[in-house]
C-alpha cells in the first residue's frame, strides 16, 4: 500500500482547492489520495524512454478551414430578426445592478 497521507496534509489541499470537507470526507478523502497517489508512482515505475508525448490515443488530425478575411454582414441584416433593437444595437434587459431595472 502507498504511503498513507496525513489529515493534515488532505486538510490543507481541502483549504487550496477551496473544498470544505466534513471530518469524515477527511478520513476517506486521505485514504482514497493514498491510493491514487500510489498509481501514479507506479506508473512513474514504466520505462517510457522513446516513447512520443500524445494527446490522445488515436492519431486525429483538425480539418481547418483557410482562415480568410470575409466581408462582415449589413447591420440592417444583422438586426432583422432581433425582438428588440436600438440602431444600430441590440435592445436587451439591463443584467447588472440591483435588478430594479433603473
Amino acid at each position: 500500500m502507498p504511503e498513507q497521507l496525513t489529515e493534515e496534509q488532505v486538510r490543507h489541499v481541502a483549504k487550496l482547492a477551496r473544498l470544505r470537507l466534513e471530518p469524515q470526507e477527511v478520513t476517506s478523502m486521505a485514504h482514497q489520495l493514498s491510493h491514487v497517489l500510489g498509481y501514479i508512482s507506479k506508473l512513474n515505475e514504466l520505462n517510457v524512454e522513446g516513447v512520443e508525448p500524445m494527446a490522445h490515443a488515436m492519431e486525429l488530425t483538425n480539418v481547418l478551414r483557410e482562415d480568410v478575411p470575409e466581408p462582415g454582414l449589413p447591420v440592417d441584416a444583422i438586426l432583422a430578426n432581433a425582438p428588440e433593437k436600438d440602431t444600430p444595437f441590440f435592445k436587451v434587459p439591463k443584467v447588472i445592478g440591483d435588478g430594479s431595472g433603473a
